[in-house]
């Protein structure tokens, strides 16, 4: 029986996608390798996001086509098969299809070198899930036209899912946890009929049927009370917003909403409603026009706002986008020269936010044996809880925090207070 083995780079989304690929693959009778060197078909789900992205999976193909058995089968599919496919064909001989979405990667060709079908990769079932907990995506594509972003030129316009086949996907993977994630999240809905969002009516809908539902990329103009109240009530108080930077004028040229000032009062607002709920962000360095009191600028906005997880990024040219067109360049080692800046500023409130939670009772959720997260951390992005190995995959035990080690931290179980140790130690003296 043939078998195969996938690698998947880049972001939630494009895990989906292999996790759609993956139940394809099985319905061909394929079966999955334990290593990529016992496989027939090995298929790399590509990113194409960012330069560096594109590096990355540049020699994520080498080494696969360095390490598959004589006689694979090589295929590359996603991002970058979609955005390059006919330059990558040709520069990379090594590569046995270039397959973008809607691609089958294991079907044999037909006529001249053609797939023999094509399909709706965002609507495929996918195998249920391994873990507690699974990414579920509720729209392809994005409407915005932000200037750093080449997404909408290969990803189209945004295409959201019916809430029927995104509940039923949410059934069939019987997990703990869903994580909905799409390129812009909160604007779910608004191409279907009248334009009207509903990604309230469908968090509630998928909060009735898991323990915990988490939301990854919020533009933070379309995070309105509704969706706040909503996001609180799941009691995953996580809000992943999609800032990019805080300067008016730098934002304007990135063709975003928002600036610095109404960022803070609106995680104030939010924090007042909920002391304790997370906060991350992203932030893109080195725009083209960014000068020393914009970088200022997002260094105060950091050390005020203090968001317990934070991600920068160098920005990277992409043809196509509006960005690419601007004046202004950011010399590369200014840019590293900020980047650490950042870094370093952030991991020193990371830090002291994760060592504030010791002494902390956190209910969590046990995603594998020894490790754990709570509704503070999502997964794969975020620091983990190490808790007993004893404690079972996919339940939700309260744990004391004890300890932190930078991201991460360490949880007690069982929960014993400390007037109910010193009690039984007194009777075991007597």
């Amino acid at each position: 029986m043939s078998t195969y083995w996938i690698q998947t780079l880049g972001c939630p989304k494009n895990q989906v996608d292999s996790d759609k690929l993956v139940g394809v693959m099985a319905a061909d009778g394929l079966q999955p390798a334990r290593q990529v060197e016992d496989a027939d078909v090995v298929v790399i789900n590509t990113c194409a996001f960012i330069e560096e992205a594109r590096q990355e999976s540049i020699e994520a193909i080498l080494e696969a086509e360095q390490a598959r058995r004589p006689g694979a089968e090589l295929v590359v599919t996603g991002c970058l098969a979609e955005r390059y496919g006919d330059e990558l064909a040709a520069s990379l001989p090594e590569v046995d299809r270039v397959a973008p979405f809607g691609v089958p990667v294991t079907l044999g060709p037909t006529g001249e070198g053609q797939p023999s079908s094509r399909f709706d990769l965002l609507e495929l079932p996918r195998p249920r899930a391994s873990s507690p907990w699974a990414y579920v995506k509720i729209a392809e594509g994005c409407d915005r036209n932000c200037g750093f972003c080449a997404i909408p030129s290969f990803r189209g316009k945004q295409r959201s899912r019916s809430p029927e086949s995104i509940l039923a996907e949410v059934e069939a993977l019987e997990v703990s946890e869903v994580v909905l994630v799409a390129q812009d999240l909160a604007s779910y809905g608004r191409d279907q009929g009248r334009g009207e969002r509903r990604i309230v009516p469908l968090i509630r809908e998928v909060a009735d049927r898991v323990a915990w539902v988490r939301l990854l990329y919020l533009y933070p103009s379309d995070l309105t009370d509704d969706l706040v109240d909503t996001i609180l009530a799941t009691g995953v108080d996580y809000f992943d917003l999609s800032l990019q930077h805080v300067s008016p004028p730098l934002m304007r040229r990135m063709r975003r909403w928002g600036d610095g000032d109404r960022f803070l009062r609106r995680i104030a607002d939010i924090r007042a409603r909920d002391a304790d709920a997370t906060f991350r962000s992203n932030f893109i360095v080195g725009y083209p026009g960014e000068r020393e009191d914009d970088h200022d600028a997002l260094l105060r906005f950091v050390e005020e706002a203090r968001l317990d997880w934070c991600g920068f990024f160098a920005y990277s040219e992409e043809a196509g986008t509006f960005g690419a067109t601007l004046d202004g360049t950011v010399a590369p080692g200014l840019i590293s020269e900020r980047l650490a800046e950042l870094r370093e500023l952030q991991d020193r409130i990371t830090a002291e936010k994760r060592a504030a939670l010791i002494g902390r009772d956190m209910t969590v959720l046990v995603e594998e044996p020894g490790r754990a997260r709570s509704a503070g951390e999502a997964p794969e992005i975020d620091g983990v809880i190490t808790v007993d190995e004893s404690l079972d995959v996919g339940s939700f035990p309260t744990v004391r925090i004890i300890e932190a080690e930078g991201p991460d931290l360490v949880g007690e179980w069982p929960v014993v207070d400390h007037a109910d140790r010193a009690s039984t130690r007194s009777e075991e003296v007597s």
